[in-house]
């Protein structure tokens, strides 16, 4: 992409009659006034390739997609014995500030600056939901700085990484910048096609040089895109026409609106999506990725048949408190369309899967803490169940919930979606230590309609068992220890699964192979393949075990599924 090079901007002071204005500096009354802050590093957006940048060990390259913007970004891979740094010289002024930031994706990628003569800056992300986040830090320059290194890098070992939008923001060193951006042209080719009762599916050609498009309906700006050129306009009402109009946008502006189009929704209040098949008695789940993040990108109708709940990652948060709304990654997707999309969720529900919508990540940002947010969660939920067919939602919101409120949101929906709602949940192993957590407070208090819970035995540092004793990650004894405390602290087997990575690339730390999942299957079930830690009693009724995801699982082969799939259709 294009980097935002400000203008310089002069200072006017008071003047005598004798001054003179000279360059692009005036002086003031005051003294020396200084050129706007400019981005001193060079080609931030990877738009002219590996240009001005030097990557460890031949590590980067630069990619077409995924971008955060753009044409272009930064894909650089560690290996064992190389971190893949990414960096490049920028020139600046003495004794001044700067801000440092760019848009990254992975896990353990690091932003930072080294040579500032004072204290070096660094700033990281965990990463691991397959999101563009974005890192910012500061530095301060020393004395007799002119000359910093600033770069990115990610982690021995672990998978490749991007970033995209690199900047560094201060005081002019004298080093040149970017030319600036134009403002980008009209969108060309709007159209609509597949609407509903209550949503349009509008897509449009890409504009040169647009960092993201603005989406407008009945003239007031609905949706912004980045990445895309696609969008599902949702909340509609049947039976009414809208018009709708695109415009594009960079650093420099927003261009022109595209030529409008109109289209009309369907009569009813929706698509009756037809019942939800029963969940079998032990069953396997896995998260389905509605973003290209390197694994394999699958249409719903690639899903390995092993897996019985295919969870859909992830729901959007909206403007309104507690409410959702899903927005398909059609570009990333190569292509795959929401009418695509609804069709393959019926198939797999005629073929006697599952497929529910994931509320939360890693990135989530719904909130739900009164009776307003919850009442906004049932409503949105239920509507996108009628409107895409959804058999319910699951959990998985990582940044804390409220017990009380949450409770209420999931019972409202169950009154709604009636006895065949599928409804799960996916903790850390932090929020299921205790049965005064929120999160295991609000699985004991929807027991009754709680379909199961799947704890994510990854990115966690050591926990205690039921036992009261210590385990680590990454062996049976973590998995079946704290399994136990929900087996013994109210769950029913039947609401208790295994969660698990399905490559290593598919989580921070825990990946285990799926032989080590299968041992704690057999341990709980059938009290066999137990390491030191052995449960007081069998659970043959346990439902089975989740992975992240579908996608990494395809990557590597089905390997998960294929292995621990039969296990879990095998138990007891």
């Amino acid at each position: 992409m294009n980097r935002i090079r400000p203008s310089a901007l002069l200072c006017a002071g008071a003047l005598t009659a004798t001054a003179a204005l000279t360059g692009a500096l005036a002086v003031a009354a005051a003294g020396t006034a200084y050129a706007a802050d400019v981005d001193v590093a060079r080609n931030g957006g990877y738009e002219n390739g590996l240009a001005n940048w030097s990557c460890s060990a031949g590590s980067g390259s630069t990619v077409a997609a995924p971008v955060h913007a753009g044409a272009a970004a930064l894909k650089a891979t560690p290996s064992g014995q190389d971190n893949a740094r990414c960096s490049q010289t920028v020139t600046v002024r003495p004794n001044s500030t700067y801000t440092l930031s760019a848009w990254v994706q992975g896990s353990y990628v690091y932003l930072g600056a080294t040579g500032t003569g004072t204290s070096d800056a660094s700033t990281w992300t965990p990463g691991g939901t397959g999101a563009w986040q974005k890192l910012s830090t500061t530095f301060t320059t020393g004395a007799n700085t002119t000359q910093v290194t600033v770069y990115t890098h990610g982690w021995y070992g672990q998978p490749a990484y991007l970033a995209d939008e690199f900047s560094v923001f201060g005081p002019d060193g004298g080093g040149g910048t970017d030319p600036g951006p134009t403002v980008p042209g009209a969108p060309a080719g709007l159209s609509a096609a597949g609407a509903t009762s209550s949503s349009v599916d509008l897509s449009w050609s890409a504009v040169s040089g647009a960092s993201g498009y603005y989406v407008y309906q009945d003239g007031v700006r609905v949706r912004t895109v980045a990445g895309a050129t696609a969008a599902t306009i949702t909340g509609l009402a049947a039976s009414t026409s809208y018009s709708f109009g695109v415009s594009a946008y960079n650093a420099a502006g927003e261009g022109p609106r595209s030529a409008p189009v109109t289209a009309t929704t369907t009569a009813g209040g929706g698509t009756d999506p037809g019942p939800n098949p029963s969940v079998p008695k032990h069953a396997l789940t896995g998260y389905w990725q509605n973003f290209n993040n390197g694994a394999t990108v699958q249409k719903l109708s690639d899903v390995q048949a092993q897996y019985d709940i295919i969870a859909v990652a992830f729901a959007d948060a909206t403007t309104t408190p507690g409410a959702i709304s899903f927005n398909l990654d059609s570009a990333g997707l190569g292509g795959y369309t929401a009418a695509q999309f609804k069709a393959d969720i019926a198939a797999k529900k005629a073929a006697g899967k599952s497929v529910v919508l994931s509320v939360g990540g890693e990135k989530g940002t719904i909130t739900v803490n009164d009776s307003a947010s919850a009442t906004n969660l049932a409503n949105s939920a239920y509507a996108l169940m009628r409107e895409y067919g959804f058999s319910g939602i699951d959990i998985d919101l990582e940044n804390g919930l409220d017990a009380t409120y949450m409770t209420q949101a999931l019972r409202a929906l169950s009154q709604k979606a009636g006895p065949g709602l599928v409804l799960t949940m996916a903790p850390q192993t932090i929020d299921m230590q205790s049965t005064s957590n929120a999160y295991f407070k609000t699985a004991l208090n929807i027991k009754d309609i709680l379909t199961v819970v799947n704890m994510q035995y990854y990115n966690s540092g050591s926990m205690l068992g039921c036992d009261g004793k210590v385990y680590s990650q990454g062996s049976v004894d973590f998995l079946t220890a704290l399994a136990c405390i929900q087996l013994e602290g109210g769950l029913a087997p039947s609401q208790v699964g295994l969660g698990l990575p399905a490559s290593p690339s598919g989580a921070g730390s825990g990946y285990v192979s799926p032989s080590v999942v299968n041992s704690a299957l057999d341990c709980l079930a059938r009290g066999a393949g137990c390491g030191s830690f052995k449960p007081s009693r069998t659970y043959p009724g346990l439902r089975g075990a989740m992975t992240w995801s579908t996608n990494w699982d395809a990557k590597a082969g089905n390997a998960w599924s294929g292995s621990v799939g039969p296990k879990v259709h095998g138990l007891p």
